[in-house]
């Protein structure tokens, strides 16, 4: 039996410290029109009092590789509520990368063979990849796939536009990059 490919390792650590930060990646930001407007969202989102409790109880830091552009209507959505989490927890570290700094680390997080973003990697105190999230929430993500599967994407589509407005200050995406967060500063399994 063949041998499966093997993916050539990252060097997560050097990943993350070649992005930006959050204002660095807004301030070289090539619409500024959706910069201001996740500036906007970002300070707009409360997070609930167990979010807060959550983050101010990480012991081990957590770090963070989102692959955004801020074109992207989906990263202008999502990126406020990782960055929100972000500014209320001192353990969450965050850089930001576009798709072609680094092609080797974006073409692992394909969604369902396609380039989708936002791409959140959550790595642990090591630099060690724990999970991801993106480009949307786990709800959205299945809707598109059923839409692709029966060919209706454009009604797909619709359907994730109800759960978008419905979830308009981000509590479902807050509570999946809590879980995810969690995982990666664990410090026994």
């Amino acid at each position: 039996m063949p041998r499966p490919p093997i993916l050539p390792t990252i060097d997560w650590e050097s990943v993350f410290e070649s992005g930006k930060t959050y204002q660095d990646w807004l301030a070289a930001g090539e619409v500024s029109e959706n910069c201001q407007r996740m500036e906007a969202l970002r300070k707009e989102l409360s997070l609930e009092p167990y979010m807060s409790g959550l983050l101010a109880a990480l012991t081990r830091p957590v770090h963070i590789i989102a692959i955004a552009e801020d074109w992207c209507g989906d990263v202008v959505r999502h990126v406020p509520g990782l960055q929100k989490l972000a500014d209320d927890g001192p353990n969450i570290k965050v850089r930001y990368i576009r798709r072609d700094q680094h092609p080797d680390v974006f073409a692992r997080f394909l969604t369902n063979g396609g380039e989708a973003i936002p791409k959140f990697i959550f790595l642990s105190p090591t630099f060690v990849e724990c999970g991801n999230w993106g480009p949307m929430p786990d709800a959205c993500r299945a809707l598109i796939a059923r839409g692709k599967a029966c060919g209706d994407v454009p009604a797909a589509r619709k359907k994730v536009s109800a759960l978008y407005e419905a979830d308009s200050d981000e509590r479902v995406v807050m509570e999946e990059l809590l879980k995810l967060i969690e995982t990666a500063a664990a410090s026994r399994p």
